[in-house]
This record gives C-alpha cells, sequence and structure tokens, in this order.
C-alpha cells in the first residue's frame, strides 16, 4: 500500500467534455481531449489517470443514461483506451454520486460498464465520499469494485479531514487489505482556495481548519487504519 498526501506525480485527475452528447463535434472534442491529456500524463511520467472520465461534471439531461450514450462512451474509451495502454498508461474511471452526474453514479453500474468496456487499460476507482452517499453497503462495495479497482479515494463524508467526520473507516482498511489492494490510497478534500473548483463541488465553508491539517491527520488515519486492520 502507498499513501499519498496529496496528488501523486503518477496519478493524475481528469474530467471530460461532452463525452455522452449526440454531436459529431463532442465526440471529436472528447477524443481531441483525451489525446491531449494522456500525451501530458505520459510527459510527466504519470502511470495512471483517474477521475470521472465520462461526463462533464455538473451537467445533466434530466434523466438517467440512455442506451445510445452508454454505446458512445463505450466506444470512446475503447479508443481511449488503446490510445493510453499505447503509452503506458492506464485509465481508472470513477463514479460519482447522483448529485454531480448521471453517467456513472454507483459501484455496481460501473462494474458493469468496465466489464463491457473490457479494455485492459480501462479499469475503475473507489472513492469513500461517493460511495457513502450512493451505496447501501459501502463496504461491500469495495469487493464488487475490485477485479477492477487500481486506486482509492480516501475523503470524509463531509470532503474534510480523513477521519473527522462518519465514514467507518476501520471496516473500510480491513476491506481493502482483505481485497489484497496494493496501490495508492489518496486523501481527497475540497477547501475554496481555487473558487472555480469551489463552485462545482459546492463548497461554501471550510472543513478544516488548515491545508496542513488534512494531510497530516489524514496521514495518520491512513497508517493507523491500514496497520490496524492487519
Amino acid at each position: 500500500m502507498t499513501a499519498s498526501k496529496s496528488l501523486s506525480s503518477r496519478v493524475l485527475p481528469i474530467t471530460m467534455p461532452g463525452l455522452a452528447r449526440r454531436s459529431t463535434t463532442s465526440a471529436s472534442a472528447a477524443a481531441d481531449h483525451a489525446k491531449w491529456f494522456i500525451d501530458c500524463s505520459q510527459a510527466l511520467g504519470a502511470t495512471l489517470i483517474g477521475g470521472p472520465i465520462h461526463s462533464v461534471h455538473g451537467h445533466f439531461s434530466g434523466a438517467g443514461p440512455t442506451i445510445a450514450e452508454r454505446k458512445r462512451g463505450i466506444a470512446f474509451h475503447r479508443r481511449a483506451g488503446e490510445y493510453a495502454g499505447k503509452k503506458g498508461i492506464r485509465l481508472a474511471l470513477e463514479a460519482l454520486n447522483r448529485f454531480e452526474c448521471y453517467f456513472l453514479t454507483t459501484v455496481e453500474g460501473l462494474v458493469d460498464y468496465l466489464d463491457e468496456v473490457d479494455h485492459p487499460a480501462v479499469s475503475g476507482m473507489y472513492d469513500t465520499f461517493h460511495a457513502n452517499i450512493e451505496e447501501a453497503d459501502p463496504i461491500k462495495a469495495i469487493k464488487t469494485i475490485r477485479r477492477h479497482m487500481s486506486h482509492v479515494h480516501i475523503s470524509e463524508n463531509d470532503r474534510g479531514i480523513p477521519g473527522a467526520g462518519h465514514i467507518d473507516w476501520a471496516r473500510t482498511y480491513r476491506a481493502l487489505r482483505a481485497s489484497k489492494y496494493d496501490g495508492w490510497l489518496t486523501i481527497e478534500a475540497f477547501g475554496r482556495s481555487l473558487p472555480a473548483l469551489a463552485a462545482a463541488t459546492r463548497v461554501w465553508r471550510d472543513f478544516f481548519p488548515s491545508p496542513e491539517s488534512v494531510y497530516r491527520q489524514g496521514i495518520r488515519n491512513i497508517r493507523k487504519g491500514w496497520a490496524g486492520a492487519g
């Protein structure tokens, strides 16, 4: 297990332009954007790109994903996976909660989607914040996604300091260790220093006294939890 107090140079977070939209222009923009961030990631020495690489954050159609949108998404991810694989990079798709996107919102839905994409360079990630919202059993969801899981976000229920909220960290770490996961455990917390990001993630108040408190207390949470789960 490796733990990062912030973003590792080996893992980059990405969102997408209009991947699920119908127009040829949107599909072309998505493909060009994917090639660009894959090329940039290779130049930085990254080996994994993670995040909602399937949706425009905060964009909704007023309904769930259609069959046509799903087909377009699968075709895109197969092409993107092929390009990424040739660059030595793996994509890790993240399911976001229903208040942030509508395309992939649950672990089970993500796993079904990845099964259909069926590409070795396209995997999934587990995020404790989103699982806390969408999963009836967030711990069981770890087992569900395990065969596709290549990255994990350690994020408290309020996006604050890991260990200061109500996520069941003891059971989370036990489930991760039991799954034989041995990748990054990356703290994801949001503040207000970047106004555009704060607005997109609906962060209207401070969840921690300082950025340092997040990674200092957060890394203690990870190390103590991981050791105790053994």
